[in-house]
This record gives C-alpha cells, sequence and structure tokens, in this order.
C-alpha cells in the first residue's frame, strides 16, 4: 500500500510539475485543457529564431478571467468541429526586453525572409512592431488562431502568426474568400466574448475590462 502511494505520487509529481502563479492568473489547461497550445517563443520558429528568455515549457498562462472566456469561446467552436490554438499568452518582460535587444542589433536578421521581408529591421520600432512594453505582459492579451479538429491543421488566415506587414492586418483585402471568412470568424467569436482585436494583427485579442491594467508582470513560463 505505501509503495503505490509513492508511486502515485511520484506520477502525479511529474504530471502536474507547475509553479505558484500570482493571485488572478492559472494554468489555461486547468480550465480548459481541450484548447490546443503551440508557443512560439518556446522555440525557434519565431521573428527571432531562437527561444525567448522566460519561456521554459509549453504551457499557457493567463487571467483567471481571460480563461473562463477562452473556454466560452472554446465551446462554440468545438460544436462546429473547431479548436482554439494559442501561439502567446501571458509574456514575461524579461521576454520583451529580449525582443527590444534583437531589434538594436540591426544585423541579426536571421529570419527576415520569413517573418519580416518587406521590412527594414532599423524600422521595426518606428512602425509599431516592437515595442518596450506589451499587454501580454499584463496577462490578459492573446495571440491565436483556430484548427481544423478532423486534421489537426491550422485554418488557412492568409499570413503567418507574427508576419511583420499589411497581409496581417485583419482587414487585408488582398485575400482569397476562405481566408477572409477564417479570419472574421476568429473575429466574430472572440468578439462576443468580449475580446478587443488589435489593429494590425489578425491574432491578437486583448480581454474587456482586463484585471491588470498598469502591471507588467516577470515570472517565467514553467
Amino acid at each position: 500500500m505505501i509503495k503505490k502511494s509513492w508511486l502515485l505520487f511520484l506520477v502525479l509529481s511529474v504530471n502536474c510539475f507547475c509553479q505558484k502563479l500570482p493571485e488572478g492568473f492559472v494554468y489555461l489547461s486547468s480550465v480548459d485543457s481541450s484548447i490546443q497550445k503551440e508557443l512560439r517563443y518556446l522555440s525557434n520558429n519565431n521573428f527571432i529564431g531562437k527561444p525567448i528568455d522566460g519561456y521554459k515549457r509549453n504551457k499557457v498562462i493567463t487571467t483567471y478571467k481571460t480563461a473562463l472566456a477562452l473556454k466560452k469561446v472554446q465551446s462554440k467552436l468545438s460544436l462546429k468541429g473547431l479548436s482554439l490554438k494559442i501561439f502567446d499568452a501571458y509574456r514575461p518582460q524579461k521576454a520583451v526586453d529580449h525582443f527590444v535587444r534583437w531589434a538594436k542589433e540591426i544585423n541579426d536578421t536571421l529570419m527576415k525572409k520569413h517573418f519580416y521581408p518587406n521590412v527594414l529591421k532599423s524600422e521595426l520600432f518606428k512602425q509599431g512592431y516592437i515595442a518596450y512594453k506589451s499587454g501580454h505582459t499584463r496577462g490578459s492579451t492573446i495571440d491565436l488562431t483556430i484548427i481544423n479538429l478532423e486534421n489537426g491543421k491550422e485554418l488557412d488566415m492568409g499570413s503567418a502568426y507574427d508576419y511583420f506587414g499589411k497581409a496581417s492586418h485583419p482587414f487585408y483585402k488582398n485575400l482569397t474568400n476562405t481566408q477572409q471568412k477564417n479570419r472574421m470568424l476568429l473575429r466574430t467569436v472572440m468578439l462576443k466574448e468580449n475580446f478587443i482585436p488589435y489593429a494590425n494583427e489578425w491574432w491578437h485579442f486583448t480581454l474587456k475590462k482586463e484585471p491588470f491594467t498598469t502591471i507588467y508582470f516577470d515570472f517565467d513560463i514553467e
């Protein structure tokens, strides 16, 4: 009996390793484990081309209010055989600082071809692609898309996530009917659950009346 108890303890410890979050924050999986995730800043598949400071595990962290709203969005999409997929949620300030350092290194253009082919790196601050503060760091801003549960593929949104350019604007005109429809589906379901869209990125939404409006957190994602 003792051996079985210890075995159960070890299994739970391995599967439930997590940190104590600040009050008001949760792991999204504790509210809705069906929402898919791929934290791009944990990998090399991002505009810098390497893992970003503060990202240590593929865990989505948000404010509790944001998680509840996302759960409502997910329940509606699931009826259509679809699911949300999170690219980024809470983002530590140290990650934002990493972006800023990178943007100042003008010669580091490893991922330019994929993420900012038509934008000079020297213009990233001026054009608003890189900033010293981010709403993500307050915990209620989400970058996401929609996937088809039958095949696991992302819906075609007409541009890559984190693409720096006009093609990422939600109402970009040079899209196919399917791409426009997919963007509007994401926008519509998010708006209905009180998320505010961002004018320059189809994937970016912030919860209306977010609980933290002036605090920029810096705890790691682990």
